[in-house]
């Protein structure tokens, strides 16, 4: 299987996002792609430095920007993740932070809002974001089970481990990760971490510019960076070889190693 990472800078104006969007997945089939994966919040990167916030720029899951992801998704016949910010009825302060996981025709197989919220290093996302309480479920596709989790959230290896107990294969990881000290350093180790203490490939989306980090990467089930970015706009496309997740867990089978009864809750 082949999976796109898009690492791009979004911007408050929804159409040209939707657009460049189009650009990149386009050329993401054209490579082969199977799995288009688009970051966090693309959107609108609805930040407290950008003045706008989340709620203002929010819609519903069949509003224009996922319908109109969901027409590229169709068009191209390829699976299509991305972040959104989702409105809430009733809640004019607040959204969800949602990630959206089309097929290949264009259906909405699943909708993930974020249920660990980046209440970290001065910055505060509960104040405009409500958090998600959806249960964590891998979407299963031909190619394997996929789980997903949301930037701050590869903090937590509580929700990966979900993931790998229910069979998940491969991880996406849409992101908005914030530059600063150290920041960059705790992005590969953490989304390392996570693809070897489950013995799974872990696929992490980034936005680049504005405030974010950039360092996409695809990382295999023993921990190794198989492609990464720097700092630029840039899609990657990798080839994911499925029959190494079995591989490794043959001679790593720490999951199942697991000794459930001595853990407490």
């Amino acid at each position: 299987m082949k999976v796109a990472i898009a690492q791009l800078t979004a911007t408050m104006d929804k159409t040209q996002n939707l657009q460049k969007a189009a650009d990149y997945i386009a050329k993401a089939k054209a490579a082969g792609a199977d799995f288009v994966i688009l970051p966090e919040m693309y959107s609108a990167p609805a930040t407290p430095k950008s003045g706008v916030t989340p709620a203002e720029v929010a819609e519903k899951l069949d509003g224009p920007f996922v319908s109109g992801l969901a027409e590229l998704a169709s068009e191209h016949g390829v699976y299509v993740v991305c972040g959104v910010f989702e409105s809430i009825e009733g809640d004019e302060n607040r959204a969800y932070n949602t990630t959206v996981f089309l097929g290949r025709e264009g259906q909405l197989l699943h909708a993930y809002r974020k249920t660990h919220l980046y209440d970290a290093f001065s910055y505060t996302e509960s104040d405009f974001i409500a958090p998600g309480d959806n249960p964590y479920q891998v979407v299963e596709t031909e190619f394997g089970k996929i789980g997903l989790m949301v930037c701050y959230e590869v903090r937590f290896p509580e929700i990966a481990r979900q993931f790998a107990l229910q069979g998940a294969d491969i991880l996406f990881v849409p992101a908005g990760w914030v530059a600063g000290a150290m920041k960059e350093d705790h992005w590969e180790t953490l989304v390392r971490a996570r693809a070897i203490e489950n013995t799974m490939f872990v696929c992490a989306a980034d936005q680049v510019g504005n405030i974010f980090a950039g360092r996409s990467m695809f990382v295999d089930p023993m921990g190794v960076v198989i492609a990464s970015a720097g700092e630029e706009e840039t899609l990657l496309v990798t080839e994911l070889d499925v029959s190494r997740i079995e591989r490794v867990r043959g001679k790593l089978p720490s999951v199942a190693n697991r000794r459930a009864e001595l853990y407490t809750n």
